[in-house]
């Protein structure tokens, strides 16, 4: 099996779950473009917790982790299987860093299954969800990243799912497809660093707009993983979705 790419997708709405836009297009057009892997490991921007952890039960529930949707959107189900034995690897291969396994508390969230539900519809590819540890700064997770490298030549696809906007209190619900000028300058900037030296991807952080597009950091990281894996070699960076939408989201996505 070749080299599987890695991933950051902007994965907004949970309602991109049900839809069909430009961005679940660019999803699923992704997925295609490649064979399938044998695995996924997901890192959401919804489990951010205190430590490092993964999934490691066989059938990881799906959580529905929102309030205020359509019942529709409560009653998806994605039953993937989990994959114990990488859960385990992944520990291995980040050594000396401490990963915990985690059998019964967690499972994959709307962060993981809104987007594999357009790219891997018949939910066939066991699935692994790495926990962002919000206590370690983000010099961590870049590092983090570049340790999960080796995963990709043995046919383990690595998708972050966030978004590089995200402020949810500055929300314009009457510009579904437009971006604040500091949320689109954020989102321009970000991609100018990622395609130039994504491994000083934490420059971004000391910036005003930084402090607009993540207001809390948990959307952002994600992202960091990805940057890790481009600045060992892993690969060119390209996004293949773009764009704000409502203001302050963004749904860049990028392949590494």
């Amino acid at each position: 099996m070749s080299t599987m790419p890695a991933a950051f997708v902007g994965h907004g709405s949970p309602m991109n779950t049900l839809e069909t836009n430009r961005f679940t297009n660019a999803w699923s057009e992704f997925a295609r473009s490649f064979e399938t892997p044998r695995a996924i490991l997901a890192i959401s921007a919804h489990w951010y917790i205190n430590a490092t952890a993964v999934t490691s039960m066989a059938h990881p529930r799906v959580i529905h982790d929102f309030y205020g949707f359509p019942q529709e959107l409560f009653d998806f189900d994605y039953p993937v299987l989990g994959d114990e034995k990488l859960a385990q690897h992944v520990g291995d291969i980040v050594d000396p860093v401490w990963v915990g396994l985690d059998d019964e508390t967690w499972g994959i969230d709307h962060g993981t299954w809104s987007v594999l539900a357009h790219m891997y519809p018949d939910a066939d590819v066991p699935v692994v969800q790495l926990a962002i540890d919000a206590s370690k700064p983000i010099e961590y997770h870049l590092d983090l990243g570049a340790r999960l490298a080796p995963l990709r030549d043995e046919g383990v696809l690595i998708i972050g799912s966030g978004n590089v906007v995200h402020n949810l209190r500055a929300i314009e619900w009457r510009s579904p497809d437009q971006g604040f000028d500091w949320a689109q300058r954020f989102d321009d900037d970000t991609r100018a660093q990622l395609l130039s030296d994504p491994s000083q991807l934490a420059q971004l952080t000391g910036s005003d707009d930084y402090r607009l597009a993540a207001p809390t950091p948990d959307h952002f990281l994600p992202l960091a993983y990805i940057a890790g894996l481009a600045s060992v070699g892993a690969g060119d960076v390209t996004t293949f979705a773009d764009g704000c939408t409502m203001g302050s989201l963004s749904m860049t996505s990028y392949a590494v």
